[in-house]
């Protein structure tokens, strides 16, 4: 559709009629997003399973179960004859075509996509390049489709977070929209892959930030796309399994005594511990391979191939058990075991191989993701949260079976809280979790698991884009001024019953020009009878007339003046008064009485006003630093 075609128009002008009515406006804008990001995520999912059907599957044999929630384009797993060393060489040559399509057409798809997107929304005012997403999808589902270890959501966040800001630049709307509409995609296409639209809401306003701050202004938004993105995916999806939780709906856990509080504190203990072990692996990962003396187009194959020999090293160590693989590809097939109900009471996973996957998963995920290779880093974290927690849940079962009932619900707020403690979301963690395996009985137990992973992880991150808070993200740059500006009166600053000089409407130009000598005040305001404000008028308009004398005998004040007065009242806010004095460039405003907005009762100066902000500034500024002495 070409800039000026009669379409293209129309369609910024319904946009543009939009503007005057926002509900309407972001819920058609947000709808929009979610169609496209429901139909890129049924898109990324048949295209990761058609590259795995037809590479992993057919020349390697491998073909690991998924969530029970899952839907299968190709067929399930099937019979396959695994050929373990065809692995490593599909991984590889995975990851030399995923290198190749990054490197050559769109350098910012490489890595976890989540962080791209995070960045164009603080740093380049929402604006992501069309072809990034295409990119992205294509070489997602090749690093995954061929068993890289990676998750869905990056691709798919950036899918959505793509034509948010292509629907946005498209309709020439600010940049604040842009950035509402980057984030509301993210939501949707993060809603929409993990059937979670409540928590891909709040995950789109949650990610942006490490501290416990909310993009506000995108949950609503977030909210409508992530709704229909959810919609349109579940309805490509067969009867039965539609609007269905990810991993089925028969986890049904609770808590069986308040003792086990103290338990999950001690399982925050190690997911706190293996989080920062993550992300210092995985950085560290990333630092190796950008100094390795190659091409950056290799460095995924090379990736991919290590991550191919350690997954193999993994399944002979445990005496060539498929359940050992799961450290590849996205390792959902695993995690269904160990969160399913098992008749013994326990995991249907030994405790060595628990730990072994989530230790291990770190080091392929790192391998995969970190040396350019294109995929998202929320699937292995679940696997290694889930891993880590059905770990400790076993151990405890084993030593208080009465407490620690079922571990598999160790297992599920794993989940949660190591996400929450490396991603710093632990809002969007704990309901996505809950949405995923479809049950809120364990919600006690995650809010409090994430929330102490969220506050012992405070020094880590796993997105290094993210900004502490809004006060530090350039997206937010004049909020701060304007908090502090409309927390000023203009009655703290005006200049009250100055000795001002008023002019009668009636004044002859002749007059008002003798009057201009003998002052050095610049506004004039113009009176009636009643000595009742009707105008004002300034030295300038007055001097546009100087050179014509017979003017000067015909003309008076009420010729000069101006009757549309841009004027604040003592309630008004300074942010108000700078807008009003930035309109028409003004140096003064004058004061009216609220009461009777044709009194005038002083005059407030853009200089003073300036100044009484400064200073403003400064006591704050002092208070904050006197505060942190305090600390």
């Amino acid at each position: 559709m070409s800039e000026k075609s009669p379409l293209a128009q129309r369609f910024r002008r319904i946009a543009h009629d939009f503007e005057l009515r926002a509900a309407g406006k972001w819920f058609f804008l947000s709808t929009l997003v979610g169609i496209v990001s429901g139909l890129g995520a049924i898109l990324f999912q048949a295209l990761t399973q058609l590259v795995h059907h037809y590479t992993l599957a057919k020349f390697a044999g491998y073909a690991p179960a998924e969530a029970a929630g899952e839907f299968h384009f190709f067929g399930g797993p099937g019979e396959h004859t695994l050929l373990p060393w065809m692995i490593v060489v599909v991984l590889t040559l995975g990851g030399l075509v995923s290198g190749f399509l990054v490197f050559r057409f769109a350098s910012e798809a490489a890595g976890h996509g989540t962080d791209a997107a995070i960045d164009a929304f603080h740093y380049k005012r929402g604006m992501i390049r069309h072809r990034i997403p295409i990119i992205k999808t294509i070489a997602s589902a090749v690093t995954i489709g061929t068993g890289g270890s990676g998750g869905r959501e990056g691709p798919i966040a950036q899918i959505g977070a793509g034509f948010g800001s292509f629907l946005a630049t498209y309709l020439k709307l600010t940049a604040r929209d842009r950035r509402i509409l980057l984030a509301a995609g993210m939501g949707a296409g993060v809603g929409a892959i993990f059937r979670a639209p409540l928590a891909g809401a709040l995950f789109a306003g949650e990610i942006l930030y490490r501290d416990a701050d909310l993009e506000s202004d995108a949950i609503v938004p977030a909210a409508i796309s992530s709704i229909i993105g959810y919609s349109v995916f579940s309805l490509s999806l067969p009867h039965g399994q539609r609007f269905e939780p990810l991993f089925g709906s028969g986890l049904h856990y609770a808590v069986n005594s308040p003792m086990e509080l103290v338990l999950y504190a001690a399982l925050a203990v190690v997911l706190v511990l293996v989080g920062i072990l993550y992300i210092k692996v995985f950085y560290g990962t990333h630092r190796l391979f950008a100094k390795l003396p190659m091409h950056p187009m290799l460095r995924p194959a090379f990736g991919a191939a290590l991550a191919g020999l350690v997954g193999l090293g993994m399944y002979f160590v445990f005496g060539q058990n498929p359940q050992a693989l799961a450290v590849l590809g996205t390792g959902y097939g695993a995690l269904q075991d160990i969160l399913s109900p098992n008749d013994g009471g326990g995991i249907g996973l030994t405790l060595q191989l628990l730990i072994a996957l989530a230790l291990v998963k770190i080091v392929t995920t790192s391998l995969t993701i970190s040396s350019g290779g294109s995929g998202g880093v929320f699937g292995p974290s679940m696997v290694i949260g889930g891993c880590l927690g059905g770990a400790v849940g076993q151990q405890f079962h084993q030593w208080w079976p009465s407490i620690a009932v079922h571990p598999q619900a160790y297992a599920i707020v794993g989940m949660a809280g190591f996400f929450a403690g490396v991603a710093r979301a632990p809002f969007s963690t704990i309901i996505m979790v809950s949405e995923m395996t479809g049950d809120y009985k364990l919600l006690v137990p995650t809010m409090w698991v994430s929330t102490l992973c969220f506050i012992l992880c405070r020094r880590w991150t796993l997105y290094v884009k993210q900004v502490p808070t809004r006060l530090e993200s350039p997206a937010h740059k004049g909020d701060f001024i304007i908090d502090v500006l409309e927390g000023i009166k203009v009655e703290e600053v005006y200049r009250r019953n100055p000795a001002i000089t008023f002019i009668p409407e009636s004044m002859p130009l002749r007059d008002i020009v003798h009057k201009l000598a003998e002052t050095h005040q610049h506004y004039f305001p113009v009176v009636d009878e009643e000595q009742r404000l009707v105008g004002i008028f300034s030295a300038d308009d007055v001097r546009s007339y100087l050179y014509n004398e017979t003017i000067w005998q015909l003309a008076v004040a009420r010729d000069v003046m101006v009757t549309s007065i841009l004027s604040v009242t003592p309630e008004d806010d300074l942010n108000t008064a700078f807008r009003r004095f930035t309109r028409l460039n003004l140096d003064e405003l004058p004061v009216l009485d609220p009461d009777d907005p044709a009194r005038l009762i002083g005059m407030l100066r853009r200089k003073e006003t300036i100044a009484y902000y400064n200073r403003r500034l400064m006591d704050l500024k002092h208070t904050e630093d006197d505060s942190v002495v305090v600390r």
